[in-house]
């Protein structure tokens, strides 16, 4: 898995002072994309044990509420398959931090659909250990930049853990509206 930055300071993808990880590779490729050179799945740097270590150790400052990933794409199947351990390890480690994950996929029509391209064998497992889930392929002729946390009306913040516990899909109710 290839990452194009990480930010170990960041407020503008979640609540709070947030690590964030920019994956690399996205199949969906949405026009006036904001990060076109993340499509590219070998775009940046190769995550290895010394990024995620960088992650834990900005995780480990008591004022980081938290992990948030997007790209890229994060959930390409390859990039699942690297990122579950990631986030499984900073659940495990930091448990009164939050997961933050955006992705073009739908909750319901993709991530959760058998057969689907973004569904492989870990997806269930990483939705698992998200806390939050921006969901819906940005949509130029939706763009709204009044928008929290979202480019284009379509997009949902999900609260997944309200989500699992309900089986109902529930947005995050400390959404500004």
């Amino acid at each position: 898995m290839y990452y194009g930055e990480l930010k170990k300071c960041d407020i503008a993808n979640g609540i709070g002072v947030r690590v964030t990880l920019f994956v690399s590779g996205c199949t969906n490729r949405c026009p006036d994309c904001f990060q076109p050179q993340t499509w590219d799945f070998c775009f940046g740097q190769p995550f290895t044990d010394d990024t995620a270590a960088e992650i834990y150790a900005e995780l480990d400052k008591s004022y980081v509420a938290g992990l948030t990933v997007l790209g890229g794409e994060p959930f390409e199947p390859e990039n699942q398959r690297e990122l579950v351990k990631l986030l499984k390890k900073v659940k495990a480690d930091y448990p009164t931090k939050t997961v933050w994950v955006f992705t073009g996929f739908r909750l319901e029509d993709e991530l959760l659909k058998d057969g689907s391209h973004p569904r492989c064998e870990v997806t269930d497992e990483m939705l698992s250990y998200i806390d939050v889930l921006v969901d819906g392929r940005f949509m130029k002729e939706l763009k709204d930049i009044s928008l929290q946390f979202r480019g284009s009306r379509n997009q949902r913040v999900i609260d997944m853990n309200k989500t699992r516990k309900t089986g109902v899909i529930t947005i995050w109710e400390q959404l500004r509206r």
